[in-house]
This record gives C-alpha cells, sequence and structure tokens, in this order.
C-alpha cells in the first residue's frame, strides 16, 4: 500500500520544482504603441470626435434652453401692438426659437403665407447651422474601424513575412508580434468609432428634440397671428 502521506509530500516537490510564471503586465499606453502609426491615426480622429461632441452639444444645449414664459409675453406684446418691445424680446435670448420668432415679427404686416414661408426658411438655416459638423463625427464612426482593421491586415502581412524570411528556423515571436499589433489596432479603432457613433446617435436625437420645439414654436406664432389678424378684422367691422 502506498502510504499518502508519502505521495503528497512528492507531489507537493514536485509542484515548488516547476517554475514559476511572472505574470507580465502593461499599460494602456504601451498597448498603444505597439499598435504603430496607425494608432496615431485613430487618436488624431478621437480629438477630433471629443471636440465635435463637445462643441455640439453645448450649442444644442445653449439652444433648448428658453423662458417658459417666452411665448406668453411674445404674445402679450403684439396683442398690445408693441412689436419693437417683442423684437428687443427676441434678441434678448440667442436661441434658434427666439430667432424664428424675430423673424416672423420682422414680417408682421404682410399676408400670413409669407410671414410662414419667411419663419420656415429661417428654420432650416437653424437646423443646417445645429447639424453642422455631424457629417464629420458620422465619418470617425464609420472610418476609425475600417481603420484599425487595416492595422490588423498590415500586422498579418507583417507576421507572414517575418515568417517567410525566417525560412525552417520559424518562432513563434515572428508570429505573435505581427498578431499583437494587429488586435491593439483593432481594438482601439473599434472603441474610436463606437464611441462616436453613440455620440452622433445623441446629438441627432437632441436636435430632432430641438427641431420638434420649434415647430411647435412655430404653431403658437402663427396662430397668435391668426387670433390678432382676427381681432383686426373686427375692429375694421364694427
Amino acid at each position: 500500500m502506498f502510504n499518502l502521506l508519502q505521495v503528497a509530500e512528492s507531489l507537493g516537490g514536485a509542484v515548488e520544482a516547476v517554475p514559476q510564471q511572472e505574470v507580465m503586465s502593461f499599460s494602456l499606453f504601451e498597448m498603444a504603441v505597439k499598435g504603430g502609426w496607425l494608432m496615431l491615426v485613430l487618436l488624431a480622429l478621437s480629438i477630433v470626435a471629443i471636440y465635435i461632441f463637445g462643441k455640439k452639444w453645448w450649442m444644442i444645449r445653449k439652444a433648448s434652453t428658453v423662458d417658459k414664459n417666452f411665448m406668453n409675453d411674445i404674445r402679450d406684446l403684439i396683442h398690445d401692438g408693441k412689436t419693437k418691445s417683442a423684437v428687443t424680446l427676441c434678441r434678448k435670448y440667442d436661441s434658434p426659437i427666439a430667432r424664428l420668432v424675430e423673424k416672423g415679427i420682422e414680417r408682421i404686416g404682410r399676408p400670413l403665407q409669407d410671414i410662414s414661408i419667411a419663419v420656415e426658411n429661417t428654420g432650416n438655416v437653424e437646423v443646417a447651422r445645429l447639424e453642422k459638423g455631424l457629417p464629420m463625427l458620422a465619418t470617425v464612426a464609420g472610418g476609425a474601424p475600417m481603420i484599425g482593421f487595416l492595422g490588423t491586415v498590415m500586422g498579418m502581412i507583417q507576421a507572414f513575412f517575418n515568417m517567410a524570411q525566417a525560412g525552417s528556423n520559424i518562432d513563434i515571436t515572428l508570429l505573435s508580434g505581427g498578431i499583437y499589433t494587429a488586435m491593439v489596432t483593432t481594438v482601439g479603432g473599434l472603441i474610436v468609432g463606437i464611441l462616436a457613433y453613440f455620440g452622433y446617435n445623441f446629438l441627432t436625437s437632441k436636435i430632432s428634440d430641438l427641431v420638434f420645439m420649434m415647430e411647435s414654436t412655430t404653431i403658437d406664432f402663427m396662430d397668435i397671428l391668426n387670433g390678432t389678424e382676427g381681432r383686426e378684422e373686427e375692429k375694421q367691422n364694427d
């Protein structure tokens, strides 16, 4: 019979005889450096994406901030015939909604159809100004992963080229180096692309909400003018 104690001691000695492998650790910077020059391109794209997102987010946030009593004040001023005061109130708020109303007030006295067209054209200009830069963000969202895949292909080509040059003396490090570079660029491209993609969709949704507010304000403003026009007709009939 085997002595269990002796077996345990022998196993313990065998385990101790196995050399301890050092655990390799690396930072994100070191990993990025291994990706090669394409990582610099991805870094530039990420900076562009962050700049566009921050700038457009602040612009949309500022454009969406309007006093809740703005349209009520405009209604009272127009009903009292104080159009200059209404224009001054619009210029107090630096927002697309205020500029829409200002353009409509400046056209008071003309046919309602002309006023509606002027307000609509101003709205189109404001929306175009808000959307300026978003195509670049969409380009980053689609282009960054493609650049990452380009790095993957280049890394694999480099790995197989090194293997071909080595001939029969193939070392695993020749293949692992190229694959490492390939995987790093892929991860970097996907990270930049995903962030830009979510940022683009977020800004697009915010612009859609703002466009809805502008359309609602336009309807309210035209209702104010219709009410004013109706009062003037009643006065003339009296």
